[in-house]
């Protein structure tokens, strides 16, 4: 490969902040007013051109379940559950009580707005369409990240830094280990597509697969609050992609596509009756990444301590959600939950099983630990997100919103208490950043 240098040139400092998130998802979003309430100055850094990430540009509009698996006792609370009243007040929730597949369906062109309002409100300093490119090193300490937008390459100075990019962009630039399974869970392109109430697309899509050159799939679709005949639908896979590659990413953002309109032309051929009505009305700008780069930290969260729902005194987040891993072939799912039971779904069937015998009392909910948020490598660096240290069964149940938010919330108070004590977050009193969580309104177990 042919190399070139570039110039050096000097970078302007364009903004000095106590706290720099980057990446723009509600992790983010939830890192940053965390923080900004706590008396912080905050600089928000995302690559698109909203927030919300995942749930928005990736059309991805289910919230899973903030009770525990009996719907006995809430768990998650904080900014998840006052994103969803901002959002109920302007008829764009919707609540599934005792639902453990769907705690909160959301209009998520609601919630672009919604998060737009809430940096608003805190004062947050913005940064859209742009994207962070290297990190600025005093020793072992973040000094500044180099961003670069529409006014060229520039740089914001910061105390502590938050990597809420989702693949860990900033931490693999900081030379934290990481692993990449050899099989990560696939991505998915989302859809808002009109016409196809009633259709069983599992069924269509692998019938006639072969005709469209498509794999073996199956996926699941959704109602959007407001509408009565537009669903989101995540039907389809993109299957054998690392995207934590430039390459791969491109590709699977453009296959994505390819498979949406697979879907439309088998219901044109194969289900004429339907073609009036069918319409596609939103490709999502975002393919829905499962997995990427999982970070190593000072713990790494097991699938024995979250099906066991071990309890840590570091908590900061509770969930309730199964195991849940895609199949990287055939559209297949493994489900584990908390009272030992398991399931295999794949295009033959569901296979119901159990993972372990039957106890006495089962979990409810499971924890996941301030510990795998941070790594020493980098003292003033914490992890938030789909990206922190957990093996991939435990990754499978963590990585879902309503988890993930609650990591955010829980990076941006250690790094307000991190700058209030002008010392590491390696050094904050787990029992410290728990009580100021649960002052700032999460549920602390």
């Amino acid at each position: 490969m042919e190399h070139i240098t570039e110039p050096a040139r000097p970078l302007p400092v364009i903004t000095t902040v106590d706290v720099c998130v980057l990446g723009g998802s509600c992790t983010g979003v939830f890192a940053a007013i965390r923080a900004a309430r706590m008396g912080c100055r905050v600089a928000l850094v995302e690559r698109l051109n909203c927030f919300g990430g995942t749930a928005t540009a990736g059309m991805v509009n289910i919230w899973h379940s903030i009770h525990d698996t009996r719907f006995e006792t809430q768990i998650i609370a904080g900014l998840t559950t006052e994103t969803v009243e901002r959002l109920e007040r302007r008829q764009a929730c919707i609540r599934r009580e005792r639902n453990a597949n769907a705690g909160f369906i959301l209009n998520t062109e609601e919630l672009k707005i919604e998060l737009d309002e809430m940096v608003r409100e805190h004062d947050i300093v913005p940064f859209l369409h742009t994207m962070a490119v290297a990190p600025i090193r005093v020793g072992e300490r973040l000094s500044h990240v180099v961003i670069e937008n529409k006014d060229g390459r520039q740089a914001i100075a910061a105390r502590i830094f938050i990597d809420a990019t989702g693949d860990g962009d900033l931490a693999a630039a900081c030379a934290i280990p990481f692993i990449i399974e050899a099989h990560p869970q696939p991505p998915t392109t989302c859809a808002r597509i009109s016409g196809l109430q009633g259709l069983h697309i599992p069924t269509l899509w692998n019938r006639h697969r072969d005709e469209f050159a498509v794999p073996e799939d199956s996926g699941w679709n959704c109602e959007i609050p407001g509408s009565d005949t537009v669903r989101m639908h995540a039907d389809t896979h993109v299957f054998g992609v690392d995207l934590s590659r430039a390459d791969h990413l491109t590709f699977a953002e453009m296959e994505g596509r390819r498979l949406t309109r697979a879907l439309m032309d088998m219901v044109r051929r194969h289900e004429p009756d339907r073609a009036q009505a069918l319409c596609l009305m939103a490709c999502a700008s975002l393919i829905g990444i499962r997995e990427t780069r999982r970070f190593s930290a000072v713990h790494r969260l097991t699938e024995a301590e979250v099906l066991h729902g071990v309890r840590f005194d570091d908590a900061i987040a509770n969930g309730s959600y199964r195991v849940d891993v895609h199949h990287p072939r055939g559209g297949g799912y493994l489900f584990r939950y908390l009272d030992g039971t398991e399931v295999s779904i794949t295009a033959a069937g569901r296979v119901h099983g159990r993972w372990r015998a039957e106890i006495a009392e089962d979990p409810t909910f499971y924890q996941i630990p301030y510990r795998c948020l941070l790594h020493e490598a980098v003292p003033n660096l914490i992890m938030s997100g789909r990206m922190i240290a957990a093996d991939q069964p435990a990754f499978g149940a963590i990585r879902v919103m309503v988890n993930t938010n609650q990591t955010g919330e829980a990076a941006g108070v250690a790094a307000a208490l991190a700058c209030a004590g002008d010392c590491d977050p390696l050094a904050i009193d787990p029992q410290v950043l728990r009580h100021s969580l649960a002052q700032g309104g999460s549920i602390m177990l």
